[in-house]
């Protein structure tokens, strides 16, 4: 062998070294990038409504602006998606998104009159509905398709994590400090969420890891809007998300309405386990079900993910017991990351080589919104006319017939015998 071939081989392991320990650093970065967002986005929930209540808010005031922030969620996320496939690096997307999360953070904290907080909350929404499609476009970008089950697996398991840790520190800020301290907090957030980000390297061309193409910016013009609007396994798989939603979004605030008439003591007790539980189950779980989706398929695991809701519904109607309520919640971590995981994946299958991959996502956020908001309207109105038992039993229902759809008329969208290829 020449020195020439000596020097060749060892360029080429200098070069195999080094892309491996960039893409250690990529997927770790991208670990803490999700635990992050988790904590920037818990910062939003209910604590705005406790924030505001403070500063002498009515609950009118309060229900408009939150239902103006959800809107626009709502009409955003096919827009947000597809702002994500143009561009070419999904990771500017997401720098911007987070910037302007931390603006709404700050905005909020410093002027809480209504014109700031309703800027501030469209602001929120609109920087989410690009950055919750940027998320798995850079796990595409960094692992592929074949290893996206396992990654996004990481994600849930991740944003779990910083949703369990953001829930206590911010409620340990309002408690010992101020409900202002809250959205300071979220808004210095932002430094250690872009410094993780910027830990993460992908193609910032058109293609993943393994050679796919996932954004528009490609050799070949990426699929129109209307190919994936009109793709039937994506419109199967839209509405069984719908009617998840629809029958999930109320359960656990009508268990809770319950639980508050009947144990008034305990009630929050209760309600922060209910909460808790799910998020421990998707934290131990959640990677798992990512690695066994590439082996089992999706279908698997989006039927498993509606048949524990169906259970979830029917035992919320029989049981009352606080202990036997916290336990049925276990079932609520089982939906949670199969649905959490299934919904990247199968839009990645669907959409594999087409550059509208964050275009579906963004079609499905929308089914995600459309169930949930009519969920709790359903299930208030059902509650009032016709008590919990039923309408518990009805939201069973609902999410059975989601069963059934999948069941009968979902294709699977991991080709047999692949990791990688989709049904075609």
């Amino acid at each position: 062998m020449s020195p020439h071939d000596w020097v060749d081989r060892g360029t080429r392991a200098d070069q195999t070294t080094d892309e491996a320990k960039v893409s250690t650093r990529s997927r770790r970065g991208l670990d803490w990038f999700t635990f992050f967002v988790a904590d920037l986005q818990t910062g939003f929930g209910p604590f705005v409504a406790i924030y505001l209540t403070a500063h002498a808010w009515s609950q009118s005031e309060i229900g408009l602006v939150l239902t103006v922030g959800g809107l626009v969620a709502l009409a955003g996320q096919m827009p947000g998606g597809a702002i994500v496939d143009s561009v070419r690096s999904p990771r500017t997307a997401a720098g911007f998104a987070v910037v302007g999360i931390g603006l709404s953070a700050l905005a909020l904290a410093a002027w809480p009159i209504f014109a700031i907080v309703m800027a501030s909350r469209v602001l929120h929404a609109a920087a989410s509905c690009v950055l919750g499609p940027a998320i798995p476009a850079i796990s595409l970008r960094i692992v592929g398709h074949a290893g996206l089950g396992e990654r996004i697996g990481r994600n849930v398991r991740f944003m779990s994590a910083g949703s369990l840790v953001a829930a206590a520190a911010m409620g340990a800020c309002g408690t010992f400090i101020s409900n202002q301290a809250i959205f300071l907090v979220t808004a210095a957030l932002v430094v250690p969420t872009l410094w993780t980000l910027a830990l993460t390297r992908t193609q910032d061309g058109a293609q993943a890891a393994d050679g796919s193409q996932v954004s528009q910016v490609a050799q070949e013009p990426a699929a129109s809007v209307r190919t994936v609007l009109m793709d039937r396994s994506l419109l199967i798989f839209a509405g069984s998300i719908v009617l998840f939603h629809l029958a999930n979004a109320a359960t656990l605030p009508l268990m809770g309405g319950i639980l508050a008439a009947h144990a008034p003591e305990q009630a929050n007790a209760i309600m922060a386990a209910c909460i808790i539980v799910p998020q421990l189950v998707v934290a131990v779980c959640a990677p798992w079900v990512g690695r066994q989706a590439e082996h089992w398929g999706r279908r698997p695991f989006l039927m498993v993910a509606l048949a524990a809701l169906v259970l979830r519904a029917l035992s919320f109607a029989l049981v009352r017991d606080p202990y036997l309520v916290v336990a049925a919640q276990l079932l609520d971590g089982i939906s949670a990351a199969a649905i959490g995981i299934m919904v990247p994946l199968i839009c990645a299958d669907i959409t594999r080589r087409t550059g509208r991959y964050s275009l579906a996502l963004g079609i499905v956020g929308s089914a995600v919104g459309i169930g949930a908001s009519f969920s709790t309207l359903l299930g208030g109105y059902m509650f009032d006319q016709v008590g919990p038992t039923l309408t518990f039993l009805g939201l069973a229902a609902v999410a059975g017939v989601g069963l059934v759809l999948v069941w009968l008329v979902m294709p699977e969208t991991r080709a047999a015998g692949s990791k990688a290829e989709p049904a075609r």
